[in-house]
């Protein structure tokens, strides 16, 4: 059974909820339905998401064509309403849209802002089963607000994080709400088509084109799936208890990337011996063929099964890239297992993974962009700045869409988690990650229920302090370091040289 955490608008959200949402009596009219809310109130982004439903599997089918470097593609949707639906809602953006069927019956559509509305011929009943299935052109090069696709002079790569899946495919572009997938990807002779998953069939089409069909064992948030078109070679090598491991490499570089891939089984076994068994059925890295600054503004993201790379960063020594390698890794337990429930809680997936990254970078003796050398050295540093931090980038589970990607979320997130460790003692600490990964295991979670299980798992409720930590505007004492101070707001502090390209999605302090 796939246990799924709702997402309820907050008091301050009620007016863009109303926004964006149709007028409707409370109750569904017998004969007209209700229309599906177009958002599901996330904190951070209002407009992401649509309510009335909830996706079960979502099945894709693109075409690449090299010479016009388009996508024809077809996207279907298995979904359960959970109302009565007059119309329903997908978030979509920057798709030609050339047919839109429910259930094989062609349906009335309308593109408004990033939503594409879809209207049946007669409403959706509650609780039954119903595929929406919409044929579409894409444009990976086109001049959109925000986009997933990352172009490449072979094809393509996507990085849907945190709010352009939609861009790709039309979708619930939300992490509450998890699907299965299955990926067929069909490309002219000399590329390869890679997703999300593990490949179920390969076929020979007989004109030069090959369809590649991947499917996912665990289900996936629409802002972690990977699509790939390019000259690959793909790489195989086994893991810790006979895991499957592919790269997926392009084909010119495939030599000098070796040590770097070489580097995954062993940062598997690592981590697996903290967090458990490896929750997905493969893993690998993806480094694609685009280095350019404006490709995207992250060196890694962790697509399920297959965490994308810039190449160059991968050409470095160990002790450069081995810390935020684990960083990547860690986040297919925290953030594509357990996935975050709104955008708010992003700090437990960043945290967790400069959490484990730097205790691996430590462990090493590798020195930190700071110069330091253990984990309670970069602690007492952070500890100082969390006052500054808080006032500029707000607490660590209160953030907004400019600041999301700050260092708060990071290494903030790491200062609670080491705050936590300190209050319940390692053993106790160990437990709380163990039973949280396990409950929500395929689904999402909040710091709400973070928090309930920090309680549970400890016996003692853990809420005053965590939240303190969490939503604070001045930062705690820290257990354990009573001598540890915090730099008043608006001194001058050192600051960590993470941020050497300007890109404000990478603040890990394992870089």
């Amino acid at each position: 059974m796939r246990y799924r955490t709702r997402v309820t608008a907050p008091a301050a959200l009620l007016g863009t909820v109303a926004a964006l949402s149709v007028a409707s009596p409370a109750h569904a009219d017998p004969e007209t339905g209700t229309p599906g809310p177009e958002t599901l109130g996330d904190p951070v982004f209002p407009g992401l998401g649509n309510d009335g439903y909830r996706v079960l599997a979502y099945h894709l089918d693109l075409a690449y064509d090299a010479t016009t470097r388009l996508v024809d593609a077809t996207a279907t949707l298995t979904l359960t309403p959970t109302q009565e639906l007059s119309r329903l809602s997908l978030d979509a953006l920057g798709l030609d849209v050339h047919e839109v069927l429910l259930d094989g019956v062609p349906a009335a559509r309308e593109q408004a802002g990033e939503k594409l509305r879809i209207t049946p011929a007669v409403p959706l009943a509650a609780h039954t089963t119903a595929t929406v299935t919409v044929t579409y052109t894409a444009d990976p090069r086109a001049a959109l607000a925000h986009t997933a696709w990352v172009p490449t002079p072979d094809g393509f790569a996507i990085c849907p994080q945190p709010n352009t899946a939609h861009t790709v495919f039309p979708c619930n572009d939300h992490p509450s709400d998890k699907a299965d997938f299955t990926i067929r990807i069909t490309v002219p002779a000399g590329l390869k088509g890679v997703a999300s998953g593990h490949l179920v069939s390969t076929e020979d089409l007989g004109d030069g084109r090959t369809a590649y069909c991947y499917r996912s064992r665990e289900p996936i948030a629409t802002e972690i799936v990977q699509i790939t078109v390019g000259d690959y070679v793909i790489k195989d090598r086994q893991g810790p208890h006979g895991l499957p491991l592919r790269d997926v490499v392009p084909t010119a570089r495939a030599t000098a990337l070796e040590p770097a891939l070489a580097l995954t089984p062993n940062l598997v076994s690592w981590i697996e011996q903290r967090l458990g068994a490896f929750p997905f059925e493969t893993y690998g890295l993806l480094p694609c063929n685009n280095d350019a600054s404006n490709a995207f503004d992250f060196t890694g993201l962790e697509t399920q099964t297959l965490t994308l790379y810039k190449p160059n960063f991968l050409l470095q020594a160990e002790k450069s890239i081995g810390s935020h390698m684990m960083h990547e890794l860690v986040h297919s337990y925290f953030g594509n297992s357990v996935s975050p429930a709104t955008w708010s809680d992003l700090w437990l997936n960043e945290g967790h993974a400069d959490f484990y990254g730097l205790l691996y970078r430590y462990e090493r003796g590798w020195a930190d962009s700071l110069g330091l050398t253990t984990m309670e050295a970069r602690m007492k540093d952070t500890y100082a700045r969390g006052d500054q931090w808080r006032r500029s980038s707000g607490p660590v589970a209160a953030p907004n869409e400019a600041n999301l990607f700050d260092s708060q979320r990071y290494l903030g997130g790491v200062l609670v988690l080491y705050a936590l460790r300190q209050q319940v003692g390692e053993s106790v600490f160990s437990a709380i990650e163990s039973t949280f990964l396990e409950r929500f295991r395929n689904a999402s979670a909040s710091t709400g229920d973070y928090i309930a299980v920090a309680s549970e798992v400890s016996g003692t409720d853990q809420s005053g302090f965590l939240r303190d930590w969490l939503y604070g505007t001045k930062t705690p004492r820290m257990p354990g370091h009573p001598d540890w101070t915090v730099t008043p707001a608006g001194s001058a502090l050192r600051q960590p040289q993470n941020r050497t390209d300007g890109h404000w999605h990478d603040n890990s302090a394992t870089l």
